[in-house]
């Protein structure tokens, strides 16, 4: 088994953590670079920045099923530009690993909340098959919501989103800056464990995107380096563009 199946949720976000449970808030920005920038960013990142102990070479591997009610509301809320949005999903980081991330990411603006339960293998695996029960044998709060919520509102697997992730943070402010790249999707197999997952390429090699998060305010010579002030940030959710093909 992979050495990813032990990976700790405190490298995607620090928070408070109660129980299996992790609570993350602060601020989103993102902006679109090419493979030029990246290469010039993540130089001077490494000067400034710890590296994500999984970056490797050519960073590391993020695998999300998305969830939507029958008429994607959370699809047409984000495509539609409301201010408020909400994504739900289950995440891994390898085919082999022992557990998910089941995520509630909330949205008002550049603001965000994400509350994740960590799920065993087993438990994902009936979240890909539609049976959200075993959330109401899970002692937290947020599982049981999640459970009245996703059958009330007819949730069900809609998407499975892949991408290659370079990641730099501080604990200081819980910053963290985040290349996204090579993203790719599949609404045919929802089996975010299979090994031969069927996926297709859904950007190009210019194709990337930084995202800039940090709680309170961001450090200044971070935001110097990455030119903030110069860039225009964008509204892009991997979700979305991954649903283009049916969608349209």
């Amino acid at each position: 088994m992979s050495n990813r199946a032990g990976r700790s949720l405190r490298v995607e976000g620090y928070g408070r953590k109660r129980s299996g449970m992790l609570d993350v808030s602060r601020k989103e920005l993102k902006y679109k670079v090419d493979p030029y920038e990246i290469s010039r960013l993540k130089q001077r990142l490494a000067l400034l920045m710890k590296s994500d102990p999984h970056n490797g070479k050519n960073g590391y591997k993020v695998r999300s099923l998305y969830f939507d009610t029958p008429f994607d509301t959370d699809y047409e809320d984000k495509a539609g530009g409301y201010n408020e949005r909400q994504k739900i999903r289950l995440r891994i980081y390898d085919a082999e690993q022992g557990s998910a991330k089941l995520e509630l990411k909330q949205k008002k603006g550049s603001a965000q909340r994400k509350r994740s339960l960590l799920l065993s293998r087993e438990e994902a695996q009936q979240m890909i098959c539609g049976r959200y029960e075993i959330l109401r044998n899970r002692q937290e709060e947020l599982a049981l919501w999640l459970y009245m919520f996703m059958t009330r509102k007819c949730y069900r697997p809609k998407c499975v989103v892949e991408y290659d992730r370079l990641a730099y943070y501080l604990e200081h402010n819980d910053t963290r800056v985040t290349f996204d790249m090579r993203l790719r999707s599949g609404e045919g197999n929802y089996n975010i464990f299979d090994n031969h997952l069927m996926l297709y390429p859904v950007s190009g090699a210019m194709e990337n995107t930084m995202e800039v998060k940090f709680s309170g305010f961001l450090l200044t010579h971070i935001k110097n380096e990455l030119n903030c002030s110069e860039r225009m940030s964008v509204s892009s959710s991997k979700y979305c563009r991954s649903r283009l093909i049916t969608k349209s």
